[in-house]
């Protein structure tokens, strides 16, 4: 009996391997780089450069969020701003195109690090710096180590101070050992289109999706194996990293546009921008009536307007 249990769990096993390895093929198929691959010591960094030719316009970083790519830049906000940057938009470590820099999952502060690196390597050695949601956190860490390394920075429903609510579910299994080796293949082979589409909704609410922006962004790429397992590692450990970075927040002296939505569900804007703008003396806030966490995709002309607030702040144009 129990030669026939292991048989059964391994012949699951190898189902399951082999689905997720078909979606994962189909995914990579049809939504291929859309950039150049970079190497940042021994990690690979993926980057779409749009816009202006370097050195005729200034820089401008854009950092996605959480089981992004991008793909969620490239959509809407880099074409808007197109004409008056050069712009680079990098896939945060581990996820889309670019390299894991651990299996315990990278900080804020080393994906902070790899991205700058990644910019300078490219002619960017001080570029305006966006960050939405976790990639909020991730500009604030570069603006707080490297200060000398951007000219303003800009926060778009961006994370930055500790809140009180635990860790979800979903991310306390996909994050454990056993959630990692068990979970993430099945998400991988088996979730439905139906279920990332209420994903997606619960996102933009309370505005709805943009038509064509689950086709342009490729959902494949975020249920890929390794992807899952690399932010389902860095929602883990975002609390505490942003704890240990939040004091440090005076240091910032460059120009700073938070841009959040009152309507935000998922990054308050009372515990995060509201908070920010007090923390930081060079910092203005604009709060987006109504908007939830998708400013930039739902109302991209405020967001671009504060990009171009914080490069002319810094005397980029």
């Amino acid at each position: 009996m129990l030669v026939y249990l292991s048989l059964a769990v391994a012949t699951g096993a190898a189902l399951t391997a082999w689905q997720a390895g078909r979606r994962e093929a189909a995914a990579e198929s049809s939504h291929p780089p859309q950039g150049q691959v970079l190497v940042v010591g021994r990690h690979r960094v993926h980057v779409v450069e749009m816009g202006q030719p370097k050195g005729s316009a200034p820089d401008l970083v854009l950092i996605h969020g959480s089981s992004g790519n991008t793909r969620d830049m490239t959509f809407r906000l880099a074409p808007a701003l197109a004409r008056d940057f050069r712009i680079l938009v990098f896939d945060r470590p581990g996820l889309g195109y670019s390299d894991r820099l651990n299996s315990t999952g990278a900080t804020i502060r080393q994906q902070a690090d790899v991205l700058r690196q990644a910019a300078a390597q490219l002619g960017a050695p001080q570029p305006v710096v966006l960050g939405q949601s976790y990639g909020g956190a991730v500009a604030l860490a570069w603006a707080v180590d490297h200060p000398e390394a951007l000219a303003a920075l800009v926060s778009v429903a961006g994370v930055s101070h500790p809140w009180d609510t635990p860790l979800d579910t979903f991310y306390k299994v996909t994050s454990s050992r056993i959630g990692s080796a068990l979970a993430i293949p099945a998400l991988t082979a088996f979730v439905s289109r139906a279920t990332v589409m209420d994903t997606l909704d619960a996102v933009f609410a309370p505005q709805p999706v943009p038509e064509g922006y689950a086709e342009h962004f490729g959902i494949g790429l975020t249920l890929r194996r390794n992807s899952l397992r690399a932010n389902a590692r860095q929602r883990a450990n975002l609390l505490s990293e942003v704890k240990a970075l939040a004091p440090l927040y005076s240091r910032i002296g460059v120009p700073v546009e938070i841009v959040h939505g009152t309507a935000d569900d998922t990054v308050s804007p009372n515990i995060h921008a509201r908070q920010l703008v007090r923390d930081v003396p060079s910092a203005a806030l604009t709060l987006l009536e109504g908007i939830g966490h998708m400013p930039h995709h739902v109302a991209t002309d405020e967001v671009a307007a504060a990009v171009r607030r914080a490069a002319a702040r810094a005397d980029l144009r």
